[in-house]
């Protein structure tokens, strides 16, 4: 297992490679996505909270999943479709990705296990959020219920923190 966030590796939506040292220094909002579930709107928040926040040193990942109800069947063309023709989202998105089970991407491993008091436990549907500081480290993990919008003071505190 990666000994830091930024050391796993990751794909864009379009298959080629990614690094997450790309986003080092940052605060990191990681987000489990799907096109067709009742949450769906909150790309709307997200792209909100990276808008006001992005010239500051946020960002937001979003890895599309469709282990929840099979609700992101689309092909990566077809997510990056939606999410552009949707909500205009200007935000990373990233190859579809399991993120519980025998196949869950390293990523996922990873901040479920480094959540603080959380445990390991699986992400229990689409639009679950870990909000990661400027140093790596995860500094909470958020049910899919939660809005984008009461994120902000969290996100907030976080820009405030100096990059280590």
């Amino acid at each position: 297992m990666s000994a830091t966030f930024h050391d796993i590796p990751v794909q864009r939506l379009d298959g080629s490679k990614a690094d997450l040292h790309d986003h080092a220094g940052k605060v990191v909002l990681v987000v489990n996505t799907a096109s067709r579930c009742g949450l769906t709107p909150q790309y709307e928040g997200l792209e909100a909270l990276y808008e006001k926040y992005r010239a500051q040193g946020f960002v937001v990942l979003a890895f599309p999943s469709n282990q929840f109800g099979a609700q992101e069947p689309g092909t990566a063309e077809q997510i990056q479709s939606f999410c552009s023709t949707n909500y205009n989202v200007s935000f990373p998105v990233f190859a579809k990705t399991d993120v519980n089970g025998p196949n869950a991407h390293p990523l996922y491993v990873w901040l479920k296990e480094n959540t603080p008091g959380e445990g390991a436990e699986d992400i229990g549907w689409n639009f679950a959020k870990f909000l990661v500081g400027r140093d790596g480290k995860v500094i909470a993990r958020y049910a899919p219920t939660v809005v984008p919008s009461a994120l902000a003071a969290h996100i907030e505190a976080a820009l405030s923190t100096p990059s280590p």
